[in-house]
């Protein structure tokens, strides 16, 4: 069997592709949590804080250039080091809500396998049960 062959046996097997439409849709499913988190709940919660912008909370590790804009952006890019401790806490609540979501999908799923109940096995051929029943005859 040459590679191509194994290759091809591989990439077609359902659990790489059930793995490939996986990692698309949760990319494109942590792209719509980053835009609720960046773009709904940081700025509520920015607001109910005190007009306070997360993206823009930082402490500079040198000193900033004068005329520098105190954005996180502008900051950088005069190439001052930053400690970007605001857009780790809205990384972390991105993957907080993310993982909350992931865990009750989980358990959704594992509700409804439970509540699939299991097959009653098939009857037995008839060969099978003619058999069991001379067994039983030279048991008597």
């Amino acid at each position: 069997m040459g590679m191509m062959q194994e290759f091809k046996d591989f990439a077609v097997k359902g659990n790489v592709i059930d793995l490939a439409v996986g990692v698309i849709i949760g990319g494109a499913f942590g792209k719509i949590v980053g835009s609720v988190v960046d773009d709904l709940i940081m700025p509520a919660v920015g607001k109910i804080l005190g007009n306070i912008n997360f993206s823009d909370m930082f402490i500079a590790m040198k000193e900033i250039p004068p005329g520098t804009a105190m954005t996180l952006d502008a900051v950088k890019k005069a190439g001052v080091p930053v400690f970007a401790y605001g857009n780790f806490l809205t990384i972390s609540l991105n993957f907080a809500i993310l993982a909350f979501i992931i865990f009750i999908m989980v358990k959704q799923i594992n509700r409804l396998k439970a509540e699939v109940p299991p097959a009653s096995p098939p009857p037995a051929p008839e060969d099978v049960m003619l058999l069991r029943e001379i067994r039983d005859s030279l048991k008597k």
